[in-house]
């Protein structure tokens, strides 16, 4: 069984470094664990998609949750699917760029981009956006 988690949490002490490390260390576990999904980071504020086998994304989850780079994780959405959204993406990065930013601003009910504060309906919305508008980072 597939499912997709949309989960979110705080950077700390994080640097560019960091996200390239991320992003090169994510596209590799995923690719092995079949996992796809997106990253995005705005405001501070972690938000990803993952998608794939449950025991694949729970097993990812639990990884991340060790991650002293995230601070006070949570599961905003959490559901079976019969197909994946993120086809062809391992794991892209979603940034807080200036094409970017009325794609953010929509979904957003403050002037600040705060998933925590974004209903599952907005926050899948949000992804399903992404695919075919935003931005994409390396």
């Amino acid at each position: 069984m597939m499912i997709r988690l949309i989960y979110a949490s705080r950077a700390v002490n994080l640097g560019p470094a960091d996200v390239k490390d991320i992003l090169a260390s994510s596209r590799k576990n995923n690719q092995q664990l079949a996992v796809t999904g997106a990253l995005s980071l705005s405001n501070g504020i972690f938000l990803q998609c993952l998608e794939g086998e449950r025991s694949a994304v729970n097993a990812l989850y639990h990884h991340i949750l060790k991650d002293k780079r995230h601070n006070k994780p949570e599961v905003l959405v959490l559901e079976e699917i019969t197909q994946r959204q993120f086809t062809g993406w391992n794991m892209g990065l979603i940034a807080a760029t200036t094409e970017n930013a009325a794609l953010f601003l929509k979904y957003s009910s403050t002037a600040e981009f705060d998933p925590f504060r974004m209903s599952a309906a907005a926050l899948k919305e949000f992804f399903a956006e992404v695919i075919s508008s935003a931005r994409w980072l390396s």
